[in-house]
């Protein structure tokens, strides 16, 4: 390849920042009616720009730029325009124009885009734990309530943020685990914020009738019904769904997923009295057909309400009590917009309540540039990648394409994330962690928070956590190279104390 001119790169790289600077204005104008908190205006402006960016083929620039040691577009999300316009200050001195980097950004406008990812990552977390970015959020199971030793052996261990799943046990409940963690972060002098996770729409097996003794295997037939089920010899595998509705929203050919996947198939035929799935892929030896266990139709946009009424019903308490709420199942920026009303009418004249949204769907995916403007326009606010959800709906082979792609989204976005689902299961739930894991663990230094299980070993999964996050956070801060020395090799083997914040 032949080193371009570099003003005709320069030309190529102005034409690049005229586009991106016309759309992301006009996506930024589409947005106006969402972005009520003002302070997220300039966030707005930012994600408006890198989707712009993101519509461009940018590898014939990426190619003009490398031979002249230029900075890769490749790492703009927190700061689109800012980084176009180095980019085109440095060419502009290359090629001595007139007026050359007369647009350069300052360093402080280039760091800004990191300044208010922190900003917007404190005000759902609080501030971070000394010498660690990365929050770990941790499931609390019904022993907060009751062992006194359970939530200090949890903060001891470095949990920072404490998750109640509402779609289990009771107010009674909840509330205990709450005071024992608000007396512990007092006693401790550690603040320690507590999320509540709402339930959402559960679509599941309900009643089932099955052979004794017989697992479904490919090319068998289930019989999907809107009530429960009745004996039919033409269909000896049967369940009912547990929102029945959502039969009536499936097409013919549609996918069908029971179990997180090991039972999968397509839909073959709609009935009266509800859908057959025709199974495709089970593991070797089959999987048993059972009740209460979730239902996915991957590809297909339900209309289903993520509010439900045990939700409405647990939103008092959680309103009242809690710092952070999580929301199940949402899909659309209205399904955001109605829980900030819900909120709204709790809370009036108290501060807006951090929100996660946990992305779970095709769907919500689809919709998540306008789901973080209408969340964090009004909010503050969050996003957790549910991979076990999300796999199944996008299919396992997409999930890392997938996720890597809410992660830059909600960098451009300055918005935090929270990585989720099976971290160190292993080792939270047996005490033997595989090394994948900790693969896995490594790579979620990126997101601005880390979500735990419970397990009888979660203290042990918490400090090893703790551990791997403040090893990489030495070497990484989202997707740039920190280059402290490398002690394998001759570098110094001291990890800075103060690793607490972001790179600019």
């Amino acid at each position: 390849m032949t080193v371009d001119e570099p003003a005709k790169v320069l030309f190529h790289a102005r034409e690049v920042r005229a586009t991106v600077a016309a759309m992301g204005a006009d996506i930024l104008l589409r947005w106006e009616p969402m972005l009520t908190r003002g302070m997220y205006r300039e966030s707005a402006a930012n994600l408006a720009h890198y989707l712009a960016l993101r519509c461009l083929d940018l590898r014939p620039l990426e190619a003009q730029l490398k031979p002249w040691g230029l900075l890769s577009l490749g790492q703009v999300e927190g700061r689109v325009m800012e980084s176009l316009d180095a980019v085109i200050a440095n060419l502009e001195a290359i090629c001595s124009t007139d007026h050359p980097g007369a647009n350069r950004p300052t360093h402080d406008a280039f760091g800004r885009g990191a300044r208010l990812l922190e900003q917007n990552t404190n005000s759902v977390f609080g501030p971070p734990p000394d010498g660690r970015w990365t929050r770990i959020l941790v499931t609390l199971s019904r022993k907060a309530a009751k062992d006194k030793d359970y939530v200090p052996g949890l903060f001891r261990a470095g949990m920072d943020c404490a998750r109640i799943n509402c779609a289990r046990d009771s107010e009674n409940a909840w509330a205990g685990m709450i005071d024992d963690v608000r007396r512990v972060s007092e006693e401790m002098g550690r603040p320690c914020r507590v999320l509540m996770d709402l339930g959402g729409p559960k679509i599941r097996t309900r009643n089932v009738i099955a052979p004794a003794k017989r697992t479904v295997r490919a090319g068998d037939r289930i019989l999907l019904t809107h009530e429960p089920p009745v004996k039919n010899p033409d269909f000896p595998f049967q369940a009912d769904c547990s929102i029945p509705g959502v039969l009536r929203q499936v097409a013919k050919g549609a996918k069908v997923s029971i179990r997180d996947g090991r039972i999968a198939g397509r839909v073959e035929a709609i009935r009266d009295d509800g859908v057959v799935m025709v199974v495709e892929r089970t593991p070797p030896d089959g999987q048993p057909l059972e009740a209460q266990r979730g239902i996915n139709f991957p590809g297909t946009a339900l209309q289903v309400s993520p509010l439900t009424d045990a939700d409405m019903a647990a939103l008092d308490f959680v309103a009242a009590h809690a710092d952070i709420v999580s929301y199940s199942f949402v899909q659309r920026p209205e399904d955001i917009a109605r829980l900030q009303d819900e909120l709204a009418q709790r809370r009036p004249g108290a501060p807006p309540m951090p929100i996660v949204a946990k992305v779970e769907t095709q769907l919500a995916f689809a919709n998540l540039p306008e789901m973080i403007v209408q969340a964090a326009g009004g909010n503050p606010f969050a996003v957790m990648i549910a991979r076990g959800d999300l796999a199944v709906e996008i299919g396992y082979e997409r999930l890392s394409e997938v996720q890597e792609e809410i992660l830059w989204l909600c960098e451009a976005a300055h918005v935090p994330v929270i990585w989720a689902t099976q971290v160190l299961e292993s080792l939270v739930k047996l005490g033997m962690p595989s090394r994948g894991e900790f693969t896995d663990a490594a790579m979620a230094e990126r997101a601005e928070c880390v979500m735990l299980n419970k397990g009888k070993f979660v203290g042990e999964g918490i400090a090893v956590l703790d551990n791997v996050l403040r090893r990489m956070e030495a070497h990484t801060m989202k997707r740039n190279a920190q280059l402290r020395p490398l002690a394998a090799w001759g570098g110094s083997t001291h990890i800075p104390e103060e690793q607490g914040t972001p790179a600019e």
